[in-house]
């Protein structure tokens, strides 16, 4: 049986982050070739309709705003809200998402002051999928993962079990 896993579009090289630019992660290029594994393409912000490019976007006062003040947080929980019922009617396993953003950061976001700050957060579509069940991870879980198998450790001891059976290190 297939493992469905949400995958970030920027991370695996498509063209929607807010600078039309990509942030493709080899770790995760490599997860979602794996044999038996389908992925579900996600971005909120584009599912938003929201441009590409477009300005950035921080998590403010439990507002999201460009850095020229203008409120989008409508605009970031329609996307995220099309995304997850996307996510849920695929029947995803988990989720890996584009690490410290506004619409996908898990753990951490940015600050709100646009300068490269981050605190403890959760990102629009992120929080949502968290809160449905759904299990989240970032890129930089799945390097940590490939890491592993690459220095010959078990994935079993990790905390990345799903990441791990998914990259067949399981």
């Amino acid at each position: 049986m297939a493992m469905r896993i949400a995958i970030s579009d920027c991370l695996l090289g498509i063209p929607a982050r807010y600078d039309g630019g990509t942030k493709p992660c080899p770790a995760v290029i490599l997860l979602s070739r794996q044999p038996g594994v389908e992925v579900v393409h996600v971005c909120p912000e584009t599912a938003a309709g929201l441009p590409v490019p477009r300005p950035p976007a921080e998590h403010r006062d439990g507002r999201v705003v460009f850095a020229d003040g203008t409120d989008v947080t409508e605009a970031f929980e329609r996307g995220s809200a099309a995304c997850l019922e996307r996510v849920l009617a695929a029947g995803v396993d988990f989720a890996v998402l584009k690490a410290k953003s506004p619409s996908c950061g898990a753990w951490m976001i940015h600050d709100g002051t646009f300068t490269g700050g981050l605190v403890d957060g959760w990102g629009t579509f992120a929080a949502m999928l968290r809160d449905a069940g759904v299990p989240v991870f970032t890129e930089e879980d799945v390097e940590r993962a490939v890491a592993f198998a690459q220095r010959g450790e078990s994935c079993d001891d990790s905390f990345l079990p799903l990441v791990c059976k998914a990259l067949g290190l399981l």
